[in-house]
């Protein structure tokens, strides 16, 4: 995996001599970006030599507590790792009242060590590899949903949407409502000139099925990796943007139980050395590979489900006739399923994946659908007949709908574990295991202030 050359460096800072600081960071297997605000003398040296970070920075609980049995706190010592910054890494942050830019970082495989392990960008560079030594190159795109909140709670102690800049809080759903996205332009010009400044491709903007709730497309790209370097350094844009303007960006999955909650759509197809899409076809089910794809994310879902709800707040989302999805199923322009097959012409058609929370990692969730896509093309596995119509109606394999259902299936898996590697996996099930156990001490008690800032 390459790494960022020291030019990079030299010519940004060049450009940019106003800029004295800069936030370096990584982003740790529950999604979350972890690092440290350096000053600009210090950028150069990053570059030639790498930036040493604490073991226990890729071994942390949402909370960013350490998980002492996952082998990277005392076994080691919090051994210094080195991380390099990845190519295209060093981006201006223009929602910052002053001058900052930042760098995002990996671990080195082997300087990164005993980290390195628990990269989950590491983690999803190994899975495309796999997929590439077969002739498949992997196009992805990140869909995600959050809620725009007021900074301040309700008289009742719960967040509420943010106010809009004409003075209203909005209240009703209008979903796909114009007039909604117009009272959020302030926002939203400054999130897409962001997006323009870092090389986001940000495009298509929606009002979503709840009050407060948006949707930003991403485009797709060839190279799966960069889609979601771009997926996790949207969602800290859109954090801080939303922050410039006096709210708080929430990608929790379900943060208003009587509400739609937040999905990460992940849309996926598998093309050739040369860019032809291997799922192309005039059939609107498209080819063999796209079907047998599927049937791979089905038969691996159990195992790969702490992946896609890594939280207990993720499981609130699954409800019936909710748009999102509750059973094993798939279709073709039906939003009803779980794998739709968007409809179009035939060089687009890929899948849409539609289970993951936006709480979800989206290094670890393109992992595991893409090694989902490979096992069910080895395997010529089929997914069964496409669902017509209502996919909420009928009898069909249904999801499991609690954390710990996922939690166990997951430490079960040899699937997982091959996927994953032993060592990542192993860190990762403790990890969320040391979650639900600190959940599970506290049921009853909800840190709001915490959530919405960092889930």
């Amino acid at each position: 995996m390459p790494f960022a050359k020291p030019q990079e460096a030299i010519d940004f800072l060049d450009k940019h001599p106003q800029v004295q600081h800069v936030e370096v960071f990584i982003i740790d297997p529950n999604g979350i970006p972890r690092g440290k605000l350096l000053h600009r003398e210090e950028v150069l040296s990053m570059y030639r030599h790498g930036r040493p970070l604490p073991s226990t920075i890729l071994g942390l609980t949402v909370q960013g507590d350490d998980v002492e049995d996952t082998g990277l706190v005392w076994e080691v010592g919090d051994a210094d790792c080195m991380a390099f910054p990845i190519e295209g890494g060093l981006l201006m942050q223009p929602w910052r009242n002053q001058p900052t830019a930042q760098v995002h970082l990996a671990m080195h495989p082997e300087a990164g060590q005993p980290a390195a392990v628990a990269d989950p960008r590491l983690v999803l560079a190994r899975v495309i590899d796999s997929l590439q030594a077969d002739g498949f190159y992997p196009v992805m795109a990140a869909e995600l949903e959050f809620f725009l909140l007021d900074q301040r709670f309700d008289a009742n102690g719960r967040p509420q949407p943010a106010m809009q800049c004409d003075g209203h809080r909005p209240t009703q759903t209008q979903v796909y409502g114009i007039l909604e996205l117009e009272r959020l332009q302030p926002f939203l010009d400054d999130l897409y000139h962001a997006c323009e400044v870092q090389g986001i491709p940000a495009r298509t903007a929606i009002s979503e099925y709840a009050p407060g709730q948006v949707e930003i497309t991403l485009e797709h790209r060839f190279d799966a990796l960069k889609a979601m370097d771009e997926a996790v350094r949207y969602k800290r844009l859109v954090k801080g943007v939303a922050a410039k303007h006096g709210m708080q960006a929430c990608f929790m999955a379900k943060p208003f139980g009587e509400l739609a909650g937040s999905g990460m759509h992940m849309h996926v197809s598998l093309a050739d050395a040369d860019g032809n899409n291997l799922f192309a076809s005039d059939n609107p089910e498209g080819t063999p590979g796209l079907t047998q794809s599927i049937a791979g994310m089905m038969a691996t879902l159990e195992d790969a489900q702490l992946l896609f709800c890594p939280n207990a707040n993720s499981f609130r989302r699954f409800q019936s006739a909710s748009y999102a999805p509750i059973a094993k199923t798939w279709g073709v322009n039906n939003r009803t399923v779980s794998f739709r097959v968007p409809g179009g012409p035939a060089p687009s058609r890929h899948v849409e994946h539609r289970i993951c929370g936006a709480d979800a990692n989206p290094y670890l969730a393109a992992a595991a659908i893409l090694a989902a896509c490979h096992h069910g093309i080895r395997n010529q596995l089929s997914p069964g007949p496409a669902i017509v119509g209502n996919g909420y109606e009928g009898k069909h394999q249904t999801l499991p709908t609690d954390w710990l259902s996922a939690l166990c299936n997951f430490e079960r898996s040899e699937w997982m574990k091959t996927v994953l590697g032993e060592d990542f996996h192993r860190i990762y099930g403790r990890i969320k295991r040391a979650e639900y156990q600190q959940f599970m001490a506290e049921v009853g008690h909800q840190d709001w202030q915490w959530y919405l800032t960092h889930a």
